[in-house]
């Protein structure tokens, strides 16, 4: 059995409705994951099986939107991609000292490397960018939510389907991967 990360898009199910996460692990075990575990409110669960991640992708986002009653694009790591994926944070400092403010855009492909020159227009003078292993990283040096950067992350701009997480998640997604 592999362990898996698997990150949703979206729990917003419309207005006033989130996915509750004993929901998310009930679909999971219908499925035939193994010891389905989510970490905070935000759609991040944890697994074991044996199937291909574009299986997984695949099989989630199906399960999901029969469930719920709405497409949510789903995103899978095994174990060893996530744990390579905290490991190559490229703002360590920042995260140290401000782990909400650093953030991963996790793709399911790899973004090309132009993507940071399509996006540097975006980039106010107190933040940073930076493409790693095809993962948008980034660090807000303000509140997050005031960024110019964050409404131009779409798919398009981007350079495909991507979710973000910030550093305290990845982080602690990161411990449960490894058994802490």
């Amino acid at each position: 059995m592999t362990t898996y990360v698997a990150l949703l898009y979206s729990i917003v199910l419309g207005p006033g409705r989130r996915v509750v996460m004993s929901d998310l692990r009930d679909m999971a075990v219908g499925l035939g994951l193994e010891n389905p575990r989510t970490l905070v409110a935000t759609g991040n669960l944890v697994f074991e099986a044996d199937k291909p991640i574009p299986d997984l992708e695949r099989d989630l986002e199906a399960a999901f939107a029969q469930k719920f009653g709405k497409h949510v694009d789903i995103i899978v790591r095994d174990a060893g991609a996530w744990s390579k994926l905290v490991g190559a944070n490229p703002f360590p400092e920042e995260a140290e000292r401000e782990p909400d403010q650093v953030a991963v855009r996790v793709m399911r492909q790899p973004v090309a490397p132009d993507v940071i020159e399509r996006l540097r227009p975006y980039v106010a003078a107190d933040e940073k960018l930076a493409v790693v292993n095809g993962d948008i990283w980034l660090h807000f040096s303000r509140s997050a939510g005031t960024s110019r950067l964050l409404g131009v992350l779409t798919p398009k701009r981007a350079g495909g389907i991507g979710t973000s997480r910030n550093w305290n998640t990845v982080r602690r997604l990161g411990d449960m991967v490894s058994g802490l």
